[in-house]
């Protein structure tokens, strides 16, 4: 298990259970109410961490090293029954961007997302998430080829942000995020959007454009890091915790300032602890409005998405 800065307290308890439970399975000494009363203590303390998680901590989270991605989620959602199609047609194949064609209770669904690697070899073959332009002109193809057969669509967000390399720029990073906002909300299928983890800036509106936008309890989304505000403003990352504050990226502020369309429950502890609960969840909030977006006019469904992303912001004429 991996603890963040803040769960020292449940690290601890984690140890004198696991100390607890060795000298239970050795047979000598009865310790079964100890090991209750640890475990009653353990989930009571990750309450009132998570109950009280700050900005900072909730982007902690998020980026925890454990937590599933988007295979992991698309695997689930589909029974093991996703097909991965590849490349942009144009460059290459952008192993940051994964998508293709799943089964989600019998219907056919295209399935897209960012997907950060497992381990150290992986998230260097991924680009720890970070997609080039051939990644969004990827998702943009198989966009296209799910209107084209008309099935839904439905993406996994989880990017530190679009690569931002001098080549990625060379070959049009800016262009092709902005196609894929512009043909996104005319997309003629039903999108639905889901952050996993981290969702920042560009890289993550690049295929965030939805008929609905949810968030994970504990994942973060907003035009910059923390970090890169904290570096800009100050001219020093030190300040990461007061920028995170004020960029409002929790799911709570999003949801307050009508950005998403609803928020996703984690299991206790975020959705490191049980994967299974934590695609359950994300299952579920999917199917509930699949089919009633399916069920739509199409001109109907694009007339309130454009509608939907005019009325954001505030603005003063």
């Amino acid at each position: 298990m991996v603890y963040l800065d803040f769960e020292s307290d449940i690290q601890e308890l984690d140890e004198q259970l696991e100390k607890s439970r060795q000298i239970q399975e050795k047979g000598k000494v009865d310790v079964s109410k100890t090991i209750e009363e640890l475990e009653l203590s353990i989930i009571l303390r990750t309450k009132e961490i998570y109950g009280t998680l700050t900005p900072w901590q909730r982007v902690q989270v998020a980026r925890h090293p454990k937590r599933p991605y988007a295979l992991a989620h698309i695997k689930a959602l589909t029974d093991n029954t996703f097909v991965e199609l590849h490349g942009d047609r144009t460059v290459k194949d952008d192993k940051a961007m994964v998508g293709g064609f799943g089964s989600v209770d019998g219907k056919t669904v295209m399935l897209i997302g960012q997907q950060k690697g497992i381990d150290t070899k992986m998230r260097q073959y991924r680009n720890f998430g970070m997609a080039n332009p051939e990644g969004y002109r990827k998702a943009l193809r198989l966009m296209k080829l799910a209107e084209k057969f008309n099935k839904p669509v439905i993406t996994f967000i989880d990017t530190p942000g679009a690569f931002p390399g001098l080549e990625a720029e060379e070959r049009g990073q800016g262009e092709a995020i902005a196609r894929n906002l512009i043909e996104m909300v005319q997309l003629k299928v039903p999108i639905i959007c889901v952050i996993i983890g981290e969702g920042a800036s560009g890289g993550a509106l690049g295929i965030g454009v939805g008929d609905k936008v949810f968030m994970l309890e504990n994942t973060w989304y907003s035009v910059i890091s923390p970090e890169s505000c904290s570096t800009i403003l100050w001219r020093t990352r030190d300040n990461k915790e007061q920028a995170a504050e004020a960029l409002k990226l929790t799911p709570e502020d999003m949801l307050g300032n009508k950005l998403i369309s609803g928020i996703i429950p984690e299991p206790l502890g975020g959705a490191h602890r049980n994967y299974e609960e934590t695609f359950s969840h994300v299952k579920k909030e999917i199917k509930k409005h699949l089919t009633r977006l399916h069920n739509m006019d199409a001109q109907e469904r694009i007339d309130k998405r454009i509608e939907k992303y005019s009325n954001m912001g505030v603005f003063n004429e």
